[in-house]
């Protein structure tokens, strides 16, 4: 269902793309088409955003200019030959006696593009947490990396999140720690809604807490600080 859903929401999103191209000369389908392109773009920014690590703050901001470039770049390339697919569809050239114009500048506008993807993007975010709260999945199991071995463990092994730098460390029942070296909001984004980020290194399991203070949540024994960013969050939480 939740699946379904998510499918839905790009499907429309690029339906009303279509329909805002449909004023540039295009017909329904070849605006449908040119719609369709920025699925592309939107989807690679969800899927390298959360890995940019700004633990090394410069270092995150270059990864996050290369990412912004390379993604509209790739945009209005994929326009352009779209573009060049259509007129040449429509057995109409580039040059030909029939003016017909070429790539319009709005899909060669990289502020439009950029909003336009921005808000997909952030649209598909915000509709898939929403679907994590009415909708809820059963814990199941996660696999990753560390120090070159494959681990796989339940949800529910898993205490919380540290992050140290370039790397994090996964904190199991047990007193097992795991190294790992992908970027805590990558892990925030994959353990939503189970796990809720309380500082900027840490990102626990909401069944693991056993209580909070005013500036620290435990678990069990353990003592983890919690932010002043996210510290309404916490406590509307575990009110």
């Amino acid at each position: 269902m939740k699946r379904f859903l998510i499918i839905s929401y790009w499907i429309i999103a690029i339906l009303l793309m279509a329909i805002v191209l449909s004023s540039l000369d295009y017909s329904f389908l070849e605006a449908l088409f040119i719609g369709s392109l920025f699925l592309p773009g939107a989807l690679a920014a969800r899927y390298f955003f959360p890995k940019v690590n700004y633990n090394n703050r410069w270092s995150g901001v270059g990864e996050t200019i290369f990412i912004v470039l390379g993604i509209l770049f790739g945009e209005i390339l994929l326009f352009m030959i779209a573009h060049f697919c259509i007129l040449s569809f429509r057995g109409i050239l580039p040059g030909a006696i029939i003016n017909l114009p070429d790539l319009p500048n709005i899909l060669s506008n990289p502020v439009f593009i950029a909003i336009i993807l921005t808000s997909l993007a952030a649209g598909s975010h915000f509709f898939e947490a929403w679907l994590d709260k009415k909708l809820p999945s059963r814990p199941g199991t996660i696999s990753f990396t560390s120090d070159r071995k494959a681990v796989t463990l339940p949800l529910d092994d898993i205490l919380y999140v540290e992050s140290n730098d370039d790397a994090t460390t996964i904190v199991a029942s047990g007193g097992r720690r795991f190294k790992n070296y992908t970027p805590i909001s990558q892990w925030e984004a994959t353990l939503r809604p189970l796990f809720i980020r309380i500082h900027r290194s840490f990102l626990v399991n909401k069944s693991a807490v056993t209580r909070i203070d005013v500036d620290l949540l435990y678990i069990d024994d353990i003592q983890l600080p919690i932010s002043r960013k996210y510290k309404e969050a916490v406590s509307n939480l575990f009110q």
